[in-house]
């Protein structure tokens, strides 16, 4: 039986326009793991886990497309015999708690691991719809591979660990606030079936998305916080109710040094992201938050 750890993750961009077949770009974030352990005496956060995992295997014994891709029978057996997943990944934070848990289960009880990533992306969907209601699969698949990737409708093209230019800086900064992700997509989907914000969204939306994407791959940093900006006003007009209350003025603020803010994960709590090229005035800028730099 495998025994590695699942490392937490960030999309950096993409999340809700994914479901558009636009670009998504994902990293894993290491601070945060989960590993598979046994018990002969459970404690209370791991009869939680056991307890969560039997409902997660009583789920997917629903799912025709995880009957056939999961050692169904023996996911049970090792539950009975305490099986918990020891993960210290936040929950209601973005950073993917439910993901590791379908990446570890994928990764642990699988008839036939598959190398077609798109195939694996859509099976993940369709398992982590458990937690949240709808998934596109791309935490778990992240969660799954451990390394930064480049993902649309085309492909996955995995990326080098240090892709991301020197002189930009990437952050979590804690809302403090839980998020709950099942009404937020839930809210996405019903504004979608508008036609004005349907168009609006995918002509200055996600080119927003895109763009972001390219220069920060290319290495492009001036092109880059310009795009970012313009992703910020974006969500401030498409998304709104993913940005709590107590975050909006990262947001709004325009400081006179390149920084910039998006929601993290869903949004509606848990982390913000954050991009900078001077780490020190974003400390002071960013005084009262906890940060997680990456």
């Amino acid at each position: 039986m495998t025994d590695r750890t699942y490392h937490s993750k960030v999309i950096l961009f993409g999340e809700y326009s994914m479901i558009f077949d636009a670009t998504a770009l994902m990293i894993p974030l290491r601070k945060f793991s989960a590993r598979w352990r046994n018990a002969s005496h459970l404690s209370p956060e791991a009869t939680a886990s056991n307890s969560s995992l039997q409902r997660f295997a009583d789920y997917l014994s629903t799912l025709d497309e995880a009957k056939t891709a999961i050692n169904l029978p023996l996911f049970n057996h090792e539950l009975q015999y305490n099986l918990y997943l020891d993960s210290d990944v936040p929950s209601g934070y973005g950073l993917g708690s439910s993901g590791v848990l379908v990446a570890a289960v994928y990764d642990r009880f699988a008839l036939r691991k598959s190398d077609d990533l798109l195939q694996l992306k859509t099976l993940f969907g369709k398992m982590e719809s458990f937690f949240h209601g709808s998934s596109s699969g791309i935490d778990p698949l992240q969660c799954y591979l451990g390394k930064p990737f480049r993902i649309s409708a085309e492909g996955v093209t995995l990326l080098p660990e240090d892709f991301i230019p020197s002189d930009i800086h990437v952050f979590l900064a804690d809302t403090g606030k839980k998020s709950n992700t099942k009404p937020l997509v839930q809210y996405f989907k019903t504004k979608r079936e508008d036609p004005s914000y349907l168009v609006g969204f995918q002509t200055h939306y996600v080119p927003c998305v895109n763009a972001c994407i390219e220069h920060l791959t290319k290495g492009e940093k001036s092109a880059f916080f310009t795009s970012l900006r313009q992703l910020t006003d974006g969500q401030l007009k498409f998304l709104r109710p993913m940005i709590t209350d107590n975050s909006i003025d990262l947001f709004l603020e325009r400081p006179d040094f390149n920084l910039g803010f998006k929601i993290s994960g869903s949004g509606g709590g848990g982390y913000v992201l954050g991009f900078t090229d001077d780490i020190e005035k974003t400390k002071e800028f960013m005084e009262g938050y906890d940060l997680i730099w990456i």
